[in-house]
């Protein structure tokens, strides 16, 4: 059982996280819904397609301009108190690492903080508990923000993604975040080259098995960009490959852009596996 907001979510739903970048500069939408009302359209839009979770980030993940956590929180917190107005029954995340940034939001009605950083403010957890809200717990390999792999090794990827996500999930239910709230993320890309990636999605029944919801953010990503040598907006077929590959092993929560192509994948898949009936059955019955 997952249990978001209002929501909760059993261990044969897939759900969809779809992203909303209060960000000038990010890398898909280069700032698109940087403004009020497109990024409120783009919710509306995310909602109807099919999305329960709407996740909101006020930082760019990459290198790039300096972004204060005051000007983090400018670009957030009145959004989400917004959103939380307009859809009380969608389920807010907030994409920060800075526990400052978590205290607020939270208090403007968040139900997820969306840890992509590994715990680099380990405040953040705290800031969690406090608030009886959800927490994603990410692999990063121990990168600091917004900065690129180089040169990175693992003696065993998925091993040290264990050790890393469970640890911190461990941590947050210690600290009194509830333990059906929080997921665990191989942070794709995050601390990672590419054939680190790839193989963090081919275990990734492995995470499944420790017993926690998973949650991948595969949307457009360079290590599908890399695998088959395409531009970022030319990326979404790789994208519902990896997906579906991920619905197949198990994971839970799929944080992505394109959220209406991605539900059909993730029913395809769910229907596949006998978790979900076709949506309508007439062939040979007629």
């Amino acid at each position: 059982m997952l249990r978001l907001g209002r929501r909760e979510f059993g261990p044969h739903d897939r759900v969809i996280m779809a992203i909303v970048n209060r960000t000038p500069d990010s890398f898909y939408d280069s700032g698109a819904t940087f403004r009020d009302e497109p990024a409120l359209a783009r919710v509306e839009q995310a909602v109807a397609e099919g999305a329960a979770i709407i996740d909101i980030g006020g930082v760019k993940a990459g290198p790039g301009e300096e972004v204060s956590a005051e000007e983090e929180a400018r670009r957030t917190v009145g959004f989400v108190a917004e959103v939380r107005r307009r859809f009380p029954d969608v389920v807010i995340s907030v994409d920060t690492w800075r526990a400052e940034v978590g205290e607020a939001v939270c208090a403007a009605g968040a139900d997820l903080l969306n840890d992509a950083w590994g715990g680099a403010d380990p405040g953040l957890a705290e800031v969690a508990a406090r608030h009886r809200v959800g927490l994603v717990c990410t692999h990063a390999g121990g990168a600091q923000p917004r900065t690129r792999p180089h040169r990175v090794t693992y003696d065993d990827v998925m091993t040290d993604v264990l050790e890393v996500t469970v640890g911190l999930a461990e941590r947050a239910v210690a600290l009194g975040v509830p333990r059906e709230s929080v997921l665990i993320d191989p942070g794709h890309d995050f601390g990672k080259n590419t054939r680190h990636s790839l193989e963090a999605t081919r275990r990734l029944d492995e995470m499944v098995a420790a017993g926690w919801p998973v949650l991948v953010s595969l949307s457009n990503k360079d290590f599908v960009g890399e695998t088959l040598d395409r531009p970022v907006k030319e990326r979404l077929i790789g994208t519902l490959a990896t997906t579906a590959v991920s619905s197949w092993l198990g994971a839970m929560v799929y944080r992505v852009h394109e959220v209406a192509e991605t539900r059909q994948v993730l029913d395809m898949v769910s229907a596949i596996a006998g978790h979900r009936p076709p949506a309508v059955a007439r062939r040979g019955l007629a």
